[in-house]
């Protein structure tokens, strides 16, 4: 029986819309797209260009500074075009289907068979590589390292979050083979964790991983919390992590030879009319997914959740990482009276509205940050969300004024952007401190590159 670790400090935000677990067919898009601006650290080089006709597996464009890194099509058909923004920075490039669905074969083995060298040459060819990533850092993993131990979260705890148990429910012998082929890429174990009040027969059958169970409200979820109370890391240690629907991408590599950028995602939000789950590829137009499910014009599109995801609009693509797409009122409305409304319907950690009479009501929240930049002196308010054994106004404060030694000693190899995602909500300065926490991260790869 594995132990309950159990999480105190966190902030569960109950919002409307979460999806129903009916799975939806969605039609082909008319275009895909792979965007590098979704792997951080990544300098893109191309392969390809407007008219060359690619297969599902083609590779794409690579990293510049790690060129065994590939990204590749997640469809067949041909590169309509590369888009590029400010330096000709690369935004995205985009294929149109041919609808034929069309593979690059790969090599088909089981993996226990193989040596490490062979299973890392296998993902690295078939574009999978980018689904793991490390830690420190939170970047696509270095082929070249062995980590000490691989971390898989088998639940997300954030607002609306999609359910892996269902995601994956037809996909065993994929996910075994998956931590199968993971198992020999690490000096240690498969470490992976179920939250302890869900039912999680799926990945309990797993083999040959060590089960953590977490309990407590988000982010017990999140990746750095549990690397953080299962085996806190330190300076010039490297952990790998990949998301449990990855896994079972890198199995079906192994077990039909093929690079599968088929994903079942969560549509979910107040404003959609029918929240379920909808089977796609990977980087789909928005709009092909969404079509008449909006009910509202004025709404925010986010791929991923409403903590960590990203602003998009209907003709963007789904980001690589994000499982989920999130549909919430935009708040750029003004509102009647404000703060001076009972609020029964508004969202606080405090008592400051009569909303705290019924705690488990699901809310329809907006992007209003109701308030502008201020002062960043108010203490004590991360600390009631921020469950790591880490000082979390010290280490922003520390990346504020670029100090690289006090940063190492408050944790900034163990974090990422997502585990300080409630305390930019509870932030009553108003401040992107998930864009801070990127910036010291960036200033540590600078400086230690």
């Amino acid at each position: 029986m594995s132990k309950v670790i159990k999480i105190k400090k966190g902030l569960d935000i109950r919002l409307k819309g979460k999806a129903e677990k009916q799975l939806v067919e969605s039609e082909m898009s008319a275009s895909y797209a792979v965007k590098p601006t979704d792997f951080e650290g990544l300098t893109p080089k191309l392969l390809v260009k407007a008219g060359h006709e690619v297969k599902a597996g083609t590779p794409l464009f690579f990293d510049k500074y790690r060129p065994d890194i590939l990204f590749t099509s997640p469809v067949s058909g041909k590169v309509l075009e590369v888009n590029r923004g400010e330096r000709r920075k690369i935004l995205e490039i985009i294929v149109e289907p041919d609808g034929k669905q069309e593979f690059e074969n790969f090599k088909k083995a089981d993996p226990n068979n193989l040596q490490p060298e062979e299973i890392k040459e296998n993902i690295l060819k078939s574009g999978l590589w980018p689904a793991v990533m490390q830690r420190p850092y939170a970047i696509i993993a270095n082929p070249k390292d062995t980590p000490k131990a691989i971390y898989i979260s088998g639940f997300d705890s954030a607002p609306l979050a999609p359910d892996y148990e269902f995601i994956l429910k037809d996909s065993f012998q994929d996910f075994q083979t998956g931590i199968d082929a993971l198992k020999k890429l690490t000096s240690g174990k498969i470490n992976l964790s179920l939250h302890s009040d869900l039912n999680t027969d799926f990945f309990k059958s797993t083999k040959g991983v060590e089960i953590y169970e977490f309990s407590g409200p988000h982010p017990a979820g999140a990746i750095g919390v549990q690397i953080n109370h299962i085996d806190p890391l330190n300076k010039g240690e490297i952990v790998w992590y990949v998301n449990p629907a990855d896994v079972a991408k890198i199995g079906k590599l192994f077990n039909e030879g093929i690079y599968d950028a088929t994903k079942i995602i969560a549509l979910s939000g107040s404003e959609v009319k029918e929240p379920k789950y909808y089977k796609i590829l990977n980087g789909a137009e928005i709009a092909s997914i969404i079509k008449e499910q909006v009910s509202n014009k004025n709404v925010r599109y986010i791929s991923g959740n409403v903590l960590t995801g990203e602003k998009v609009a209907k003709s963007n693509f789904l980001g690589y990482y994000h499982y989920q797409i999130t549909v919430i009122p935009e708040g750029n409305e003004p509102e009647f009276m404000g703060w001076a409304t009972p609020g029964f319907g508004k969202f606080s950690m405090t008592r400051t509205f009569f909303s705290w009479l019924n705690p488990n009501k699901e809310l329809v929240l907006d992007t209003n940050l109701h308030g502008g930049l201020r002062p960043f002196v108010v203490t004590g308010e991360f600390e009631k969300v921020f469950p790591m054994d880490i000082l979390p106004m010290q280490l922003l404060k520390a990346i504020i004024v670029e100090d690289i030694d006090l940063m190492e000693q408050l944790g900034i190899y163990e974090v990422a952007e997502e585990d300080f995602a409630l305390c930019e909500v509870v932030n009553t300065s108003k401040i992107e401190i998930q864009k801070l926490i990127r910036k010291g991260i960036n200033l540590m790869i600078k400086e230690f590159s």
